[in-house]
């Protein structure tokens, strides 16, 4: 028999039970309070992101927003360029990024189509450059007094990622960066099972 005892050891076996009891509870039941502290309280929380657009936590449809599609196709990830008038400069650009985009994509390009709705049908012309150099671009009529009162204080040309249930997801401006977009649109692809 050891000539010093432990703590424990000298506590009577009902208490050392109580003891054991109790650091079982805390071990099982202290993260769980401590996180809903942490969420009452809001501290610890991070403030990160790890999106680079506008998240749309609204559920919000494309159809909402004043797009009307041409035809139901197959569902896909869709990004989605808007244009409260016609296709200007900085909607050609987002109309080629949203390309490049989807050829990015690699093996998962199949997923994903791209698009193009404005509120003020292009000319002759600029309807056949899109065709020539956008064969697969998928081209929505936008109503322009839907779109203002969905999307009030957005002006130009707009990015958005929509899932194949039509539901608006990040929105980016003019000046978005592909590679931002690209991550994202991938992390939503492999997050999802649908599309």
């Amino acid at each position: 028999m050891p000539l010093l005892a432990t703590p424990t050891e000298c506590l009577p076996p009902r208490r050392r039970g109580r003891l054991q009891l109790l650091a079982l509870f805390a071990v099982a039941f202290g993260p769980m309070l401590l996180a809903g502290a942490m969420y009452h309280w809001r501290f610890w929380v991070p403030e990160g992101r790890t999106y680079h657009g506008t998240l749309i936590g609204t559920g919000q449809h494309r159809a909402e927003l004043g797009v009307v599609p041409a035809g139901d196709g197959e569902p896909r990830w869709e990004l989605l360029v808007t244009a409260p008038a016609e296709c200007a400069a900085d909607c050609r650009q987002l109309v080629y990024l949203a390309r490049q985009i989807n050829i990015g994509l690699g093996r998962e390009a199949d997923r994903g189509a791209h698009a193009l709705a404005v509120g003020q049908p292009p000319s002759a012309t600029e309807t056949e450059r899109l065709e020539r150099e956008y064969p697969r671009l998928g081209r929505y009529r936008l109503e322009r007094a839907t779109y203002e009162r969905a999307a009030p204080g957005l002006s130009g040309a707009q990015l958005w990622i929509v899932d194949p249930l039509g539901n608006l997801v990040l929105r980016y401006d003019a000046g978005a960066d592909g590679k931002g977009v690209l991550e994202d649109l991938r992390l939503l692809l492999k997050l999802s099972k649908i599309g």
